[in-house]
This record gives structure tokens, sequence and C-alpha cells, in this order.
């Protein structure tokens, strides 16, 4: 991944808009670039777009949405900046506020503009929210997601150019002339552009830079898109553009240990819990998804089981997810603690009184030592049911530092001529480390920024060719 001072031969095509990745923060972008009246380029590496937003649950966080009007939900964008904040502890408050403020109205375009078919998800708080604000697609999974904008995409004449690897970038004093692109054949080609938004993610698929940068999850098993490798970081880097929180990462304290599949935290959230291969609890589960990871790995043989019941087996039906699992066979039940413990092979006696405890500690008669709340849960049933799980990075958080239009930024705080980012290229919201992340940090900026960094792009390329978009 270089950055090359001349073209290396004439362009095949040239675009005010071209866009380094096809996932969310791509599409989202290109959607709104289009809507501004800008011709775009998708450059996208895989045969048929979907990154790392296909295998999330798709869900966008949006404050102050005619659902929660509808719902009777109390919210607000300086609410949800607020939460961001109070989980984060750290990051760019301007980016935050402004993200926050946009996000009903992104959400809210893609349904009605684009047909993205989101609703409102209800019936648990994720960690860190304050209010129900989750916005997702029918079956709660990120391949629908990607699917819907996808078919967005292609009804507003937005070009994806495919199997094409973004490799080089030209570049004189900050200033981006052309994408250089390398297809599956080893042909190389030129794009011009006008402006440029990388929306290529984050490195978390470059174990070297893991370990670099994030040292506490090096090792543990990477849950997201094979392609992402730093492109973005690496060019921003050597084009001298300023670089925050690059520790920051999502991680996941529930993937399903050989089977690669999320058991997500609503179990955890509605009072279930998790044990080690002791058959003892180690951390505050409530605490987030993404500091469990780390936690996890920690523990002998770097696993967890999730315990639950009948109950929580009903709420995780609502998940596609969760289908997956068990058609995986990755859910246990048992009718018994007995048999519960022989069939996951945790010791019967620990499991019993970890199960008891718990029990104690949902009736307020008991204290946990990890601080985590129990009580306003119904105490946990048979039969019984587990997941053996791992810890897992799912994406990195940290990247290149952008302003509230997406603008990458030198470190004097001044904008590079025409570069934008967003989604895990850009520095996210989640401060630093694993604990700042809240549940769709993720896809709030790959939406947000995803949008912001069209319209701005847009409008930058029009004033260049004195067109107004």
């Amino acid at each position: 991944m270089a950055i090359l001072s001349e073209l290396p031969g004439d362009p095949i095509a040239r675009y005010p808009v071209v866009i380094i990745g096809g996932g969310a923060c791509g599409l989202v972008a290109a959607l709104a670039a289009r809507d501004a009246g800008a011709d775009v380029l998708v450059i996208e590496r895989d045969g048929t777009p979907s990154g790392t937003t296909a295998m999330s649950t798709g869900l966008v966080p949006a404050a102050g949405t005619p659902d929660q009007l509808a719902a009777g939900i109390a919210d607000s964008a300086a609410q949800l900046a607020a939460d961001i904040r109070a989980k984060a502890k750290g990051g760019d408050a301007a980016v935050i506020d402004r993200l926050a403020a946009e996000s009903a109205a992104t959400v809210e375009w893609l349904r009605r503009e684009h047909g993205v078919p989101f609703s409102l998800v209800t019936g648990f708080l994720y960690p860190g929210h304050s209010a129900m604000r989750m916005m997702g697609t029918p079956n709660r999974t990120g391949s629908e997601l990607m699917a819907a904008l996808l078919a967005a995409a292609g009804g507003a004449g937005v070009d994806i150019l495919t199997d094409a690897t973004a490799t080089d970038l030209v570049a004189r004093d900050g200033l981006v002339e052309a994408v250089i692109v390398t297809r599956p054949d080893g042909a190389r080609e030129v794009i011009g552009c006008a402006t440029l938004i990388l929306a290529c993610s984050g490195f978390g698929g470059d174990a070297a830079l893991v370990v670099r940068h994030i040292p506490e999850i090096a090792g543990a098993v990477f849950h997201g898109h094979p392609g992402n490798k730093g492109d973005a970081l690496a060019w921003g880097q050597a084009l001298g553009a300023a670089t925050a929180d690059l520790d920051a990462y999502q991680g996941h304290g529930g993937l399903a240990w050989g089977h690669g599949i999320p058991i997500l935290w609503p179990l955890i959230m509605e009072g279930g819990f998790q044990v080690n291969r002791l058959g003892l609890r180690f951390a505050n589960e409530a605490r987030g998804y993404s500091e469990q990871a780390a936690k996890i790995i920690a523990q002998p043989e770097a696993q967890a089981f999730s315990i639950f019941d009948e109950r929580l087996h009903q709420l995780m039906l609502r998940f596609d997810d969760y289908h997956d699992a068990l058609k995986a066979g990755a859910i246990i039940t048992a009718e018994t603690i007995a048999d519960l413990a022989a069939c996951s092979g945790l010791p019967e006696a620990a499991l019993s009184a970890t199960i008891a405890e718990v029990a104690a500690m949902t009736q307020g008669t008991a204290v946990c030592p990890f601080d985590r709340d129990f009580t306003g849960k119904p105490v946990l049933a048979p039969p019984w049911r587990a997941a053996r799980v791992t810890g897992a990075l799912f994406h990195t958080q940290g990247g290149l530092v952008v302003d509230c239009d997406a603008r990458v930024l030198w470190p004097d705080g001044t904008a590079l001529p025409n570069l934008f980012a967003g989604g895990g290229a850009a520095r996210g919201v989640s401060g630093a480390g694993a604990a700042g992340y809240i549940a769709g940090n993720g896809l709030l900026t790959a939406t947000g920024l995803g949008r912001l960094a069209g319209l701005a792009a847009a409008g930058q390329a029009g004033a260049q060719t004195g067109e107004t978009p």
C-alpha cells in the first residue's frame, strides 16, 4: 500500500467521488453523494460487497426517532451523546455530538429515501444505553442490512467496481489524484478522483498491527472481514494524517467456541451469566460485551460458558444468530444442574454453588463480588441452557482523525485537501481500549460518518468543477 507521486498511466475513468470499501460506510456514503447529485464509484475487493457489516447484527443507535415517540420512549441526541461519553471517557466530543445529532435523521433518510426497513428493537437495553434506541432490519442481521443497502445503491445509480483491490494512491502534497486498483488477473487500473472517501475499515485482520496496537486481545479469534488489513491507516499515515485511539476495539465475550457465531448480549443483560471452566464467575458480565472478551481470554483455555434458562432462550429466538447457533449444536440443554455439568464438562459442585449464588443475588439476599446488580430479573430456573464461548476481536475502533464532516485531518487540526474517512477507517467514538464501546458504535460511525462524508465530498467535487451537486 503505497503513495505514488506520479500517475503510472492514463486513468480509465475519473469520478467526482471515489469510495474505497463497499460495506455499510461505503454504501451509505455513496447514497448520500448520489442524492447530492455526484457521480460515484465504489471500489470493492470482494465479488459481492459485504464487509464487517455483514458479520454484525446490523443495529444502529438512533435517538429521537418517530419509532421511539410512538413507543413512548423519551430520548434525545444529547442523551445518546452523554451515554457514549460516559462509557468511552474520551474521544472527540464534537464528533460524538454531531453523530448523535444526525443519528435519527440518518436512519430516517435511509428508510424513507432508500427503502432500508429499519424498526426499533424493544424489550431490553443494551449495555451503556439509557434508552431503547437500536434500529435494525426485520431479522436483525448485518447481511440483511447489506442486502438493503446494495439494493438501494443499485436503484440510485451507484457504480460499484467489484473484484478490485485498491493497492496504491497517487497524491501530491496530500491531494489525492487517483486510486490504483489490482484485478484478480494482476491487471492494474488507474481511476482518477476529485475526492476520495476511505471506507475500508480498520486493521483487525492484520495480526502484526493488532500485536503492536492492541496486545491485550492479540491471539484472540478475529471475527471480522479478512480484508481489514489497515489499508486506510497505512495510507493516512503515509500522507502524514493524524491518528488516535489505535488501541480501541470492539471485542465480544460471546463467540460460540468452534462455531464462529455470536451469542448476543440480551441473554446476559436479562439475567444470564458466565462461568469459566472451573464453574466460577470471573467478571461483571453486564458492563459490556466488548471488555468481556479480554477477560475471557485470560481464563483457563480462553473459554467461558454462558448460563441461561428457558425464559432467556425464548428471548434469544428473536435473533437469527441464535437460530444459527441452535442449528450448529452450540447450545446445550439440560433438565438438571447435574446434567448441565455433565454435558458441559463443568465441575458440578462449583457450578451448583455459582447458580445458587446468582439466585441469591437476583433475590437481593447476596451482593455480587463484581458489583453487578442482578435484581429486577426473574431467578433462573430449569430447563438450563449453556453455550461455550470465547473472547473475540470484531473490529478496531481507532484510526484516522476526522472532523465533523468526516474530513481527514493533519496533526495541526487542518484538513487534508480532498480526503475523507468513516467507519473503521476513522477514529471512532469509543475512546481508548475496549471498555468504551457500547452497542452500535461501529455502525453509528459507519452510517453517520458515511453520510457526512458523502455529502461533503459531493459538495467539494461540485465546487471544484463549477457544478452544483
